[in-house]
């Protein structure tokens, strides 16, 4: 079994993106709007600040009480599509209850959208590809990436998706799909989960639900890739028991310090090409 290592990999894209970043005349500015007090979405904000510094990009942190209104956060977004200054929004999901997400991310500027959660950036994503569109989504972008550094191969393999999500499922399996898997989506409705997990060749799990996925559902050699963030206490888990599925695995994400470094280093790529 080998770690795929996202933090080892996130700090080699960083390093590429601050050259391109000292290279460029005008400096990136990401301006990340947050929501409420989730805590999980502070820490994360949190960390995206010291990334972008890292990079020599300029964040600017909007922080707004759980109670703002809909109409006064489409307001905020309008705002910062017509500031010339800011080269690229982050809307931090998820949203209070009573704000339609929808509008929201139709609001942002197709132009300024970091995290391409805009209806027509992942259009032209889902249709065209990452090659041809301006951005892609981060954190399937990042498992790319991580299956391109440990040089596994995709094409021709069965990757088996757990979760349909807009932000993980959906375009995780488009991008397994462009570069030649047969891909397979399981989801909360999908009965005898581990009758598909089992003929997996890559696996995605993106749910929240810890221990999701034990060693008897998985087949020997399968490359894990755990999208799942569960927090207990002060510790964070993924959706697999990583103990027993990485004695089975080739390949396998820790959790933390898979996915997630390389989520973060994506969307500042994104943030880096929108400014260009």
């Amino acid at each position: 079994m080998r770690l795929l290592d996202g933090k080892k990999l996130a700090e080699k894209i960083l390093k590429n993106l601050k050259k391109q970043v000292s290279r460029m005349k005008k400096r990136p500015v990401l301006a990340m709007v947050l929501v409420g007090n989730d805590l999980a979405s502070s820490i994360y904000v949190r960390r995206k600040e010291v990334f972008c510094a890292e990079v020599g990009i300029e964040s600017k942190t909007l922080k707004f009480s759980e109670k703002i209104s809909e109409k006064k956060l489409l307001g905020v977004i309008k705002k910062l599509n017509k500031d010339k200054k800011i080269s690229a929004i982050m809307v931090q999901l998820p949203l209070p209850k009573h704000i339609d997400k929808t509008k929201i991310l139709e609001a942002l500027d197709p132009q300024k959208d970091a995290d391409c959660l805009h209806p027509e950036n992942y259009g032209k994503f889902a249709q065209i590809g990452e090659d041809h569109s301006v951005v892609a989504p981060a954190t399937p972008f990042g498992i790319m990436k991580l299956l391109e550094e440990y040089k596994i191969k995709i094409e021709g393999r069965h990757a088996v998706v757990v979760g349909r999500s807009n932000i993980v499922g959906k375009p995780i399996a488009q991008f397994l799909l462009n570069y030649g898997a047969t891909v397979t989506i399981c989801h909360r409705h999908t009965k005898d989960l581990s009758a598909f997990t089992r003929q997996a060749d890559i696996l995605v799990v993106a749910v929240g639900k810890r221990n999701l996925i034990r060693a008897d559902m998985v087949k020997r050699g399968v490359v894990v890739i755990d999208v799942g963030i569960n927090r207990i206490g002060k510790k964070i888990f993924g959706d697999v028991d990583f103990q027993e599925v990485s004695k089975k695995a080739s390949y396998i994400t820790p959790v933390p310090g898979g996915v997630g470094p390389v989520t973060i280093a994506m969307l500042l790529w994104n943030t880096v090409r929108l400014a260009k």
